[in-house]
């Protein structure tokens, strides 16, 4: 072998060593509460499509007739030839829901988080994130040349610790005053626990900070609206930055950003993530329509409530069979196990048992920290759960595991 791949042989050793090569694994079905897996029918717990949604008919027909009206690709980026109509149609429909002035869709929500926040800071400002925010957040927080500055997880008093050193350190700066950004998640994605998000934005406006939320496990699932926990606690119009993916409760594919026109226009001018890419294909911008309109309906809001039901069921069978939960209160019900090991064995031997949930390990989360993340959709079926339930319970009692 060349020098280049025996280097590469021998990280992929390291990783092997430590219990942390992944690989990827064919999928032969369409998303859902069941997949095929290298050819095996598995019940999958580990989707975001929290109100399966991605296999709903309305959404296949928006994205088939996009296929048939603008074709398979959009050409160009957006700010040459490729701003097509669905997702300006996308755009208004994530601002009216969202209750902002305007929104901007992106590929992905890593793309809208790499975008948005080099293009609002530079290197004479401050961006403060909670320890477990999604990488995302952190690769676009470096990549904007700002301080960054890591708060406690969820510890109101280590932010405003922060905020205050932010405010000397402004206070001694000549010319422009130095911006501050805090950013954090209203529902972690390896968690399932929310922010203290009064607290946050209490300080957020006491310090003269910005504050940039991602919503992307709270939207369609939170508030009366399903707006997300912005709504639900009554915080509407005091969060600067609305962040939010479209692959997750909507069941398409894609990121947005929403707030203030100002703040769109700038985005459009100086997201390079936005500016350098060539636009999604409109068959996910119409799909995310479609489904950012079903979770505003009647059936959108039946769903909600079903999949509450089935969080509540898979608690109670995974507190019976032994095993202790952290009080989370979404849809994502991390069980942490520590050793990355331990996390890699358990998800073998669901396997084994016909169920998918693939180990969770650094650097997704910290080290020792290796956890199993279940989460629940509306479509899981009652048995399915009771099944999970069954097979946890005799995981729990196997002294090997």
């Amino acid at each position: 072998m060349s020098e280049f791949e025996n280097e590469m042989a021998r990280r992929l050793e390291e990783l092997s060593a430590l219990h942390l090569r992944r690989e990827l694994r064919r999928v032969d079905s369409s998303q859902g509460a069941g997949l095929i897996v290298d050819g095996l029918p598995l019940l999958n717990f580990s989707s975001n499509d929290y109100l399966g949604l991605s296999n709903h008919p309305a959404l296949k027909e928006a994205a088939q007739k996009a296929v048939a009206d603008f074709g398979a690709g959009a050409g160009a980026s957006r700010l040459l030839c490729g701003s097509l109509a669905p997702f300006h149609e996308l755009e208004c429909a994530l601002a009216a829901f969202k209750g902002t002035a305007a929104a901007l869709a992106f590929s992905t929500g890593h793309a809208a988080a790499l975008g948005a926040i080099p293009a609002l800071m530079g290197k004479e400002d401050v961006v403060i994130i909670d320890k477990r925010v999604h990488a995302s957040i952190v690769d676009g927080a470096r990549l904007s040349g700002a301080r960054l500055r890591v708060f406690r997880h969820n510890d109101a008093a280590d932010l405003e610790r922060i905020l205050k050193w932010a405010d000397a350190r402004s206070s001694k700066s000549e010319g422009r005053r130095r911006r501050v950004l805090i950013v954090t998640e209203s529902v972690f994605s390896m968690d399932g626990d929310l922010a203290p998000l009064r607290e946050v934005i209490e300080l957020k406006d006491r310090h003269g900070a910005w504050l940039m939320l991602d919503e992307a496990h709270a939207t369609g699932l939170f508030g009366e609206r399903r707006r997300g926990l912005v709504e639900a606690q009554e915080l509407e119009g005091r969060v600067e930055i609305q962040m939010g993916t479209l692959g997750k409760a909507f069941g398409a594919a894609g990121g947005y950003i929403a707030g203030s026109r100002a703040l769109i226009d700038i985005l459009v001018n100086r997201a390079r993530s936005f500016i350098f890419s060539t636009a999604p294909v409109p068959a996910a911008a119409a799909a995310a329509t479609a489904g950012l309109r079903l979770v505003q309906s009647q059936e959108g809001e039946v769903r909600r409530a079903r999949l509450w039901q089935r969080v509540d069921q898979l608690k109670n069978e995974l507190i019976g069979a032994g095993w202790p939960l952290a009080p989370v209160q979404s849809a994502i019900v991390p069980l942490v196990v520590g050793a990355e090991s331990r996390a890699l064995n358990l998800a073998a031997a669901l396997r084994e048992h016909g169920i998918w949930i693939p180990a969770i390990r650094y650097p997704t989360v910290a080290r020792n920290t290796a956890r199993l993340r279940l989460t629940i959709t509306a479509d899981h079926a009652l048995e399915a759960i009771a099944a999970l339930g069954g097979v946890m319970a005799k995981l729990k009692s196997n002294p090997t595991l």
